[in-house]
Parts: C-alpha cells; sequence; structure tokens
C-alpha cells in the first residue's frame, strides 16, 4: 500500500502539539485594519487551539501527524 500524501496547504496552516492538538493562527487580520482597534489587533496575533471539528478535519489533511 502506498503513502498517503500529506496535503501541503493544510501543513501550512496547521501545527501540531506534543500532545496531538492542532493549533491555528487566528483570521480576520490581513487587511482592512484601520478600522480594527490596537487591542483587538494584538489579540489576533497569536494562535489557538483548534475546535473539534477542525480536529478532525486535520486528521484526514495531515495523516502522519
Amino acid at each position: 500500500m502506498p503513502k498517503m500524501k500529506t496535503k501541503k496547504a493544510a501543513a501550512k496552516r496547521y501545527k501540531v502539539t506534543g500532545t496531538g492538538k492542532i493549533v491555528v493562527a487566528f483570521g480576520n487580520k490581513r487587511h482592512l485594519n484601520s478600522s480594527k482597534n490596537k487591542k483587538r489587533k494584538r489579540h489576533l496575533r497569536g494562535t489557538k487551539v483548534a475546535d473539534v471539528t477542525k480536529q478532525k478535519m486535520s486528521k484526514v489533511l495531515l495523516p502522519y501527524q
């Protein structure tokens, strides 16, 4: 049986922690930033643990993670 290929778009968006959780970056920070205040942009800077549906979806897209 051949190896499964990793979806490279998903590999760039999702990272896997040591415990196996999926970490994603916050959205809504790429454009139209002049109307957003500093506090909002600062809180969008980091990452968060993905919700359950993205956890399940990423298992298909990242088969060996």
